[in-house]
Parts: structure tokens; C-alpha cells; sequence
């Protein structure tokens, strides 16, 4: 007579228990493990637990932290659209209530017991190569320089596959609804409207802070006749737009400076652009950046901000931006820059929210990562190639959902008797705007 076996539960049954009980809720996703078993909902976006390397650096490193860690090194993985099982998550995290793994001693010991009897207990994985290093104060100019280089100065080349003809790293406007009107039209109708808003006329001295690839400052100076001081941290940036300044024989019209916008001395510039340079500065130093904006300015001039800002209940950023992305970067919801600028002695006089828009223009970059994984990888490595798709998918989905936004902030230094220079009305801002 022969006794029936009850099943002993695969691994992914095991890991999913422990998921259900730190999250406090089921699980949104079907969990595949190593082993091949699988648990959770039919039908969901499957999460691959490839090894139990990804469970020993979960037990180490709870959280968003370590999950980013086990994706970027491949030790986990999302079955088909990343896109949508990240949307899933999100969405069981608000309308079920799902919260953070907080562990209880009891927690982490019955997490361990499972550890154990998976066999994923050993020392902590070595941190991914790809997370940054930093040391030293927080926003001093040292530890800034790096935070900046971590991220921009990855790769000119990495950059050129990225990014379209205009190299501009930021949100375009997409000034058209036509389906042929690209990226590329998109950042530079951009331009177009921030140099309008500025109100550059030829010989206006424009100090773009944050220069980047140069994208506006090339522009300003090609299409505006402008006279540009373009700053940077970046060194690989710089030495990009010094070569573009060359080959475009604007010398006469740019000047190129690698350093901290703290050491710029030089005033009584007619217009400031700082385009998404300033959610890098830091809290505490941001009321000091707006009084610099404002110093840079002769009474009259114009200074625009396009920055990234939060919800008045969302993180913003988050554990794998500041580890991966943009460390140190710090947002806040656009009530709260536009006050800072005021008290720093600005006048705002227009707010664009652009929302919208850096939905299309991160999925547009993310269309290009994908069709060019290959040499992506070749360039910078699967582990680099990786953190930037989930940063891609990541932010395109933060800004649809508005956790973040991104917003266009006009601002005068008025003059004594309150005279600012600004139109009236900003109709002609927009007229013909499609460039393409």
C-alpha cells in the first residue's frame, strides 16, 4: 500500500510567503525562482528570481535598494514589459496599501530560517559596479564635482547613441501632435521657447548654468546671436562643447567654464538659464543658489529654471536614483522652489508645467536605448546598459503617474521702481513654435 507525498513547496512559494508577510499584503506579481517553481497571481507580470544571490542581497540590503541591486547585476529580472510590471507594483502600492519591508526581529529570523533552508545564506554580495562612490560632506564642491561626474561624464559617445542631434539631456516640448514630429523637433522647440522667454536679442549675455552638451548654448548663440558663458562641472561636457564651439567657428560668441556655479563672480548678465541643474544643488543650499541666480542678473534681466519637482506626497528620486543616477539630487513640490526664488528677490512672472511632455521624451529615449541595446552594452557594459532601462522605464512611469513633474519657472530681477521688462501678454512665446 503506498502513501501519498505531499508536495514540498519550491523555492518561489517560500520567497513568496516572506514577500507577503514584510509587504503586508499578496503579492501583484507571479514569482518564477531558479528552481523553476513559481507562485502568485496567474496572469501577472512575472518576476525571475534567476539565483539565490538575488535573496542573499534582498536579506542584506531590504528594499528598493536591494532589489535595483539584484535587477542591475541580473540576479533578478521582470518577464517581458518592464514598463508594465513596474506599473503593477506602484498601483498595488496604492490601492492596497502595500508598504515597505519593515522586518521585526521575529521577521528577520524567519526570513533567515528560509534563507537557510534555500541555501542563499552566505557573506553580502559585493556592491554592483555601477553604483556610485561618494565621500565627503554632503553638496561641498569636491564631493559635488563627483556626483556630477558619476553620472554625466559616463560616456560621450554612450550620450550620442542616447540622445538625439541636439545632445540635449533634458525634457523637450512637443510643440505638435503630428506623429512625424520627433524628439529632436521636440528639444528644439525647447530652446526655441526658453530663448523666447528670455527675451534674447544679438549681444545679449547669457550665462547658462549647467550648460550641459551645450545644447542652448549652441543654440542661443547660433539662432539668437547671443553672447554665452556656458559652465558645466562635467569635464567630458565641456570638452564636448568646446569641439562644438570649433567646428561651429563660435568662438567669438561662447566661452566655456568648467567649474562650480559658487565660484562665478562675474555679474549684470541680461538672462540665466539653469535647465535641470538645479535639483543637484541640495536643500539647504538652494537658498543661496537663488540668491546667486539673482546676483548674476542686471536689474531687468530674465532667469528660467526648468526643474524637476515632486508630489506633495512623493519621494522624489529615491533609493536607486541617489544610488545610481544622481546622487545626492534632492526635489521638492514647485510651490516650494517658486518661494525660494521669490525670497531670494525674484520676481516670477510665468510657470509651464511640462508633466506631459517628459512622458514622451523619456519614452523616446528609452525607444532608442532599446534599439541600440547592443552597442549600448558594447560601450558601457549589461550591468550600465541595465541601470539606465530602469532608470528609463522607472522615471517615464514616475512622471505619468505624477509622482514627479518638471516645470519651466520665468523670473525677473526687477528694478527699484518695480519695472521688469517682461511682456504683458506671452502669446508671441508660442506662435510658431513647431520648428520641424
Amino acid at each position: 500500500m503506498s502513501t501519498a507525498r505531499t508536495a514540498r513547496p519550491g523555492a518561489a512559494h517560500r520567497i513568496a510567503g516572506l514577500a507577503e508577510e514584510a509587504l503586508g499584503g499578496p503579492l501583484p506579481v507571479r514569482l518564477r525562482a531558479w528552481d523553476g517553481s513559481e507562485a502568485g497571481p496567474a496572469g501577472a507580470p512575472a518576476v525571475v528570481v534567476r539565483s539565490r544571490r538575488a535573496l542573499r542581497r534582498l536579506l542584506w540590503q531590504p528594499g528598493e535598494l536591494g532589489l535595483a541591486q539584484a535587477y542591475v547585476t541580473g540576479e533578478i529580472d521582470i518577464e517581458g514589459d518592464l514598463a508594465q510590471g513596474l506599473r503593477t507594483m506602484w498601483a498595488a502600492v496604492r490601492e492596497r496599501g502595500l508598504h515597505a519591508p519593515r522586518l521585526a526581529p521575529a521577521d528577520r529570523a524567519r526570513a533567515l530560517a528560509t534563507a537557510v533552508r534555500l541555501g542563499a545564506v552566505g557573506p553580502r554580495p559585493p556592491v554592483p559596479a555601477a553604483q556610485a562612490r561618494l565621500r565627503g560632506g554632503v553638496h561641498t564642491k569636491a564631493r559635488d564635482r563627483a556626483a556630477i561626474s558619476h553620472h554625466y561624464d559616463l560616456s560621450n559617445d554612450f550620450y550620442r547613441l542616447l540622445l538625439d542631434d541636439t545632445m540635449a539631456y533634458s525634457c523637450g516640448y512637443w510643440a505638435s501632435e503630428d506623429p512625424g514630429f520627433t524628439a529632436a523637433a521636440a528639444q528644439r522647440a525647447k530652446l526655441e521657447l526658453i530663448c523666447r522667454k528670455l527675451g534674447l536679442v544679438p549681444g545679449a549675455r547669457l550665462l547658462d548654468v549647467g550648460c550641459g552638451w551645450g545644447s542652448l548654448t549652441l543654440y542661443a548663440a547660433e539662432q539668437h546671436k547671443a553672447q554665452v558663458t556656458a559652465v558645466t562641472l562635467a569635464r567630458e561636457q565641456a570638452a564636448h562643447v568646446r569641439e562644438q564651439v570649433r567646428e561651429r567657428g563660435l568662438e567669438h560668441r561662447v566661452e566655456v567654464v568648467c567649474q562650480d556655479y559658487r565660484d562665478i563672480t562675474a555679474g549684470g548678465y541680461d538672462a540665466v538659464s539653469c535647465v535641470e541643474m538645479g535639483e543637484h544643488v541640495g536643500d539647504a543650499e538652494y537658498p543661496a543658489f537663488a540668491a546667486a541666480l539673482h546676483g548674476f542678473l542686471r536689474p531687468r534681466g530674465r532667469v528660467l529654471v526648468q526643474q524637476m519637482s515632486r508630489g506633495a506626497d512623493a519621494p522624489g528620486g529615491g533609493a536607486f536614483i541617489e544610488a545610481y543616477i544622481a546622487p545626492d539630487m534632492h526635489m521638492r513640490p514647485l510651490g516650494d522652489t517658486v518661494g525660494l526664488l521669490e525670497r531670494a528677490g525674484l520676481e516670477v512672472r510665468s510657470v509651464e508645467s511640462m508633466r506631459e511632455h517628459y512622458v514622451r521624451t523619456v519614452a523616446a529615449w528609452h525607444r532608442t536605448l532599446e534599439e541600440r541595446w547592443d552597442d549600448v552594452v558594447r560601450l558601457v557594459g549589461e550591468e550600465t546598459a541595465r541601470v539606465w532601462r530602469l532608470y528609463l522605464v522607472g522615471g517615464a512611469l514616475a512622471f505619468e503617474e505624477r509622482r514627479m513633474g518638471v516645470d519651466q519657472i520665468l523670473g525677473v530681477r526687477p528694478t527699484r521702481d518695480g519695472g521688469s521688462g517682461v511682456p504683458v501678454t506671452p502669446e508671441d512665446w508660442y506662435r510658431g513654435l513647431d520648428l520641424s
